[in-house]
This record gives structure tokens, C-alpha cells and sequence, in this order.
């Protein structure tokens, strides 16, 4: 055993660069929808791993929407924008943030940081809200300022009652707010306890308010890819928890979701819904990520299965009786995509292609060759499920030599125009995304 992963020779980093090259991935059109392509799995010495390298954006350089729609930038020099949280007065909150850091547990996990930093992962993140005023619509702030600060590794957040709900990595914090405040000075209070600890493998916590605004719903991922860390680590993990926003206590309310990344409710039926990034080490197109409504009680598979009662022969014990109940997700999003965000649609605010849907950010592959992902897709719904083949609405993040990449994005939510804002944590930008502009 290597006690030390920080002397992990080049070598050893050169063979994990030139694995990326070793096995292509098939046609990502064949994983879209309720029964995605499953091809076998393999297992690997070294997984392949590819990243582009992070460029940024020059001036006046926008990610491409299609024809009729606009693109700006509406705020840029940010410290990693991960999630974008409209409030009801019109203002948008940006939360800036990245990892709290934690010592590489084993050799692969210090070849893997190095090689997603490469695309910009390890980036210093703010800790801290920034809020953006854009009174008119326009696209332009008026005002751009730091609405809360040093907070410790934030993600998801939800406003209820004079209240700012914040998700730090270990912590859902409490502030008194009021929308059209400008900074929060009051000290927060602590509602809930998050799954975090030594490692906190999977560092986000993603959050949404029941309809009523009685419950927090909160995503935690697991601690590992495929239990290589142990079981016992994993304790409350991998899991979609049910916290009451009054007394602070807590339940499971969904489990095996490997890494429950954004979480939103279907407008008109209430139903919770959350994108979910799956594992990976078994290929270029295995496991897909995927979007899924969430049932109360609900397994879905992690780490034993995979889409239902595919089994993962890694996961030692099995446990063929949690096998047995999991269950298949309903859309899949294609391969290490890495979906990291999720609104519903809004009418046709955008497009009338748009207007029965949702919205995923998918900040792309660090382990598949060719890359996937590096995009904002749409998936139409009927009769309030995903179906049908998914739209991309934001792309280029992806540079056309496919080895740099100006930015990733990931929170996506909807301002009071509809317009679509879309967070950037390697082009430390907000985008917005809007109908066309009369006469242009």
C-alpha cells in the first residue's frame, strides 16, 4: 500500500493520461430515454481518464444558443458560480463555492483530482452568495454584490418565510432575509446536520423546498464511487433526505441515488424529481446519468445495481434483496455527463419548443473518450414524465479542437422573464439565455 498518494510517480499519472485513449464510447443518442443502451461492463487497472484543458473565455466570447435565441453574459469574475437561485422580488443569487478539501484516501484519488483539475475542478471558490439586480430585465445588473460570506463549501439554497436556507457541506444554516436586502450580517443558526466527515467524497448538497414549504429536500452523494472506501462510510449516504424546515428533523426519504446532484419539483403535480450522477471504472458508457421522479421510500440501486437489476459484481457483500427492489430510473441522460443542473420549463418563454419540459446543465466527462456532456440540454415531458429525444439549448462550452474548454456549466434556473440563467464554474460567469430581442 502506498502510504503517501502525493508521491504518486509521473509515471503512474502519465499511464492514467494515456489510458483516456484506450476505449472509445459508442453513440450517446443510444442512452437517451427510459431504456438506454447497457453494453458489458469492464474493469480497469488504470481507468480512462480525458479532460480538456480549461481556457476560459476571451471578451465578448458567449457560449451558442439556436437561431432566435439570446446569449449574454450577465456577470462574470466570479469565484466558481455553481448554483443560480432566482428570488421572488427578481433577484438572483449566485452561489460561489468549491470543496472543502480532503487528503487523497487512495493513490487513484490523487491521479483523478489531478487530472479533472485540469479542466478547472479545483478552482478556488468563493464561499459566499453574490446577488445580481437586474431590475428591468434587461440582462444587465445593475448591482452586483456580496450578499453573504464566508460560508463553508455552500450549494443548494431555498428562501421561505423571511428565511435564507443555506447547504453548506456538513450544515443547512438559517438566515433572517428579506428579499431586496442587500447583505446578510445577522449570524446563522443551525437547522440540520448533512452527512460530511474525513472524506465527504461527494462535497455538494443540493436542496429544494417542498411545495407547501413545510420540508427541505436535500441530495448527499456517497462517499466513494463503488464502496472501495467501505461500507461503513457510507452510512446515510447516497441519499435524498427529508428535513423539516421548523424543527430541523431529518429522515431518508429516497436512497441509492449514488449522487443526487440538483433536486426540483414538477410544477402542478408537486412531484420531486432530481438528476442523478451515476458510477463509473466499468467503461466509456456505462453507467448513465439520469433524470428521475423520486418516490418516498425509493432505492434505486446504488451501490448494488445499476438502471434496476443490472448488478454491479465490485460491491462486496452483494445484497440480492435491495437488487431486487431498485428502481429503474426514468430517463437516462447518456454517460458520465455529470448532470449538475435541473429546472422545469415555463411556458414558452423561450421557445415554443420549450414549454413542457425540463432544463439539465451537464458540466461533462472527465472519463469517457470522446468527451460528453459540456452542455445545456432540454427534455420534453408528456404526460409529466421525460420522453422523447433531448434538445441541446447551450453549447461550444466545448471548444471545436475538443482539448480546451472555455466553461462547464451546472445550477440552471429561470428569472422572472424566463429566461434562463445558467451558472459557469470554469468560465466564472452567469449566462442568460432569452427569446429573441425585437428587431435583432
Amino acid at each position: 500500500m502506498i502510504a503517501n498518494p502525493v508521491r504518486v510517480t509521473s509515471g503512474l499519472m502519465i499511464l492514467a493520461l494515456l489510458a483516456a485513449c484506450s476505449d472509445q464510447g459508442g453513440d450517446p443518442s443510444k442512452q437517451y430515454g427510459p431504456n438506454p443502451d447497457l453494453p458489458e461492463a469492464h474493469q480497469y487497472l488504470v481507468p480512462p481518464m480525458s479532460v480538456p484543458q480549461a481556457v476560459g473565455w476571451q471578451t465578448g466570447e458567449t457560449p451558442t444558443a439556436p437561431p432566435g435565441i439570446r446569449v449574454q453574459a450577465m456577470a462574470t469574475g466570479l469565484m466558481h458560480p455553481r448554483i443560480v437561485y432566482p428570488l421572488p422580488n427578481g433577484d438572483i443569487l449566485v452561489v460561489e463555492a468549491n470543496g472543502p478539501g480532503t487528503k487523497p484516501f487512495r493513490p487513484k484519488d490523487y491521479i483523478s483530482g489531478k487530472v479533472k483539475a485540469r479542466a478547472g475542478a479545483s478552482d478556488k471558490g468563493g464561499n459566499r452568495i453574490t446577488l445580481l439586480r437586474d431590475a428591468d430585465g434587461d440582462g444587465v445588473p445593475e448591482m452586483k454584490t456580496v450578499l453573504l460570506d464566508h460560508l463553508h463549501s455552500p450549494y443548494g439554497v431555498a428562501w421561505l418565510a423571511d428565511t435564507l436556507y443555506v447547504a453548506n457541506t456538513d450544515a443547512i444554516i438559517a438566515f433572517p432575509f428579506t428579499p431586496g436586502q442587500t447583505e446578510i450580517t445577522a449570524p446563522g443558526t443551525k437547522l440540520a446536520d448533512l452527512p460530511a466527515g474525513q472524506i465527504n467524497h461527494h462535497w455538494t448538497k443540493s436542496m429544494v423546498a417542498s411545495p407547501d414549504g413545510s420540508k427541505l429536500y436535500v441530495g448527499v452523494g456517497s462517499n466513494s464511487n463503488i464502496t472501495e472506501n467501505g461500507l461503513d462510510i457510507e452510512e446515510g449516504r447516497a441519499a435524498i433526505y427529508e428535513v423539516d424546515r421548523l424543527t430541523g428533523a431529518k429522515r431518508l426519504f429516497a436512497t441509492g441515488t449514488r449522487n443526487p446532484t440538483n433536486l426540483a419539483v414538477q410544477p402542478g403535480t408537486g412531484q420531486l424529481f432530481a438528476v442523478v450522477n451515476e458510477r463509473d471504472e466499468i467503461g466509456p458508457d456505462l453507467v448513465p446519468d439520469y433524470l428521475t421522479s423520486i418516490k418516498d421510500g425509493g432505492f434505486y440501486g446504488w451501490p448494488y445495481s445499476y438502471w434496476g437489476q443490472h448488478v454491479d459484481v465490485r460491491v462486496h457483500p452483494q445484497d440480492p434483496a435491495m437488487v431486487a427492489k431498485a428502481i429503474k430510473p426514468d430517463y437516462g441522460l447518456s454517460s458520465h455527463v455529470a448532470a449538475l443542473g435541473l429546472v422545469f420549463s415555463r411556458g414558452e418563454t423561450l421557445s415554443p419548443e420549450f414549454a413542457n419540459g425540463a432544463f439539465v446543465g451537464e458540466h461533462g466527462s472527465w472519463d469517457r473518450d470522446p468527451l460528453n456532456g459540456y452542455q445545456v440540454i432540454f427534455v420534453p415531458f408528456a404526460n409529466e414524465r421525460p420522453s422523447g429525444v433531448p434538445t441541446p439549448v447551450l453549447t461550444d462550452f466545448l471548444a471545436p479542437d475538443k482539448q480546451t474548454v472555455h466553461g462547464r456549466p451546472v445550477g440552471v434556473a429561470l428569472d422572472w422573464t424566463g429566461a434562463l440563467i445558467v451558472a459557469d464554474d470554469v468560465g466564472n460567469a452567469v449566462w442568460r439565455v432569452s427569446g429573441s430581442v425585437k428587431g435583432k
